[in-house]
């Protein structure tokens, strides 16, 4: 059995990933980023991950014992960033990605990055978008150090978040060390 697997994320799930959420923002805070500080913002946010999670958009890494140790999310084309001539179709949109402080440094967020792009690519998508706070630049080098360029940077009024990016589907970073995929029968947390 492998020691981590992603798995689509369901309601039983919810108490874990909003502790990883609770978790990313408290350890956010210790980075000197804004990044999901703003309560509001916040409280809209996990209504809209509560809806990912019913319309089967969100995953969950759990490891053999079935610990949550990461999360990410399928999304929607955004259209406050990305419009006609980017030509939303051909992408695989990321978010949420979060691993848990105590799985850090195990090359979580790369593998699931890389699942994301085997996703895209077996779809016939060109790329693996996403988009991160303005202020985050740890966030954005983080992606970058992937294989993510920045296409450019939308500033809406009502956004924080705007700072676009995009790796092609066929760009897998980790080849030897993929993540296994179960359902959601496996594991429950």
């Amino acid at each position: 059995m492998p020691t981590e697997f992603i798995r689509p994320a369901g309601a039983a799930d919810v108490p874990a990933l909003m502790a990883l959420r609770a978790e990313a923002e408290e350890w956010l805070q210790t980075k000197g980023t804004d990044q999901w500080s703003d309560r509001e913002a916040g409280a809209r946010a996990i209504d809209r991950w509560h809806k990912t999670i019913d319309d089967g958009r969100a995953w969950l890494v759990v490891d053999g014992d079935g610990r949550a140790l990461a999360t990410v999310s399928r999304g929607p084309i955004d259209r406050d960033f990305w419009t006609d001539d980017d030509k939303p179709e051909s992408a695989f949109y990321l978010y949420k990605l979060i691993v848990a402080r105590a799985a850090a440094g195990r090359g979580l967020g790369v593998r699931i990055v890389d699942w994301a792009s085997k996703v895209a690519a077996l779809e016939g998508r060109d790329w693996v978008r996403i988009d991160t706070w303005r202020s985050n630049i740890g966030l954005q080098s983080y992606y970058e150090g992937l294989g993510f360029k920045h296409v450019r940077t939308e500033s809406p009024p009502h956004r924080r978040s705007g700072w676009l990016a995009q790796r092609p589907a066929s760009v897998v970073t980790a080849p030897n060390a993929p993540l296994a995929v179960g359902d959601s029968e496996d594991s429950k947390c």
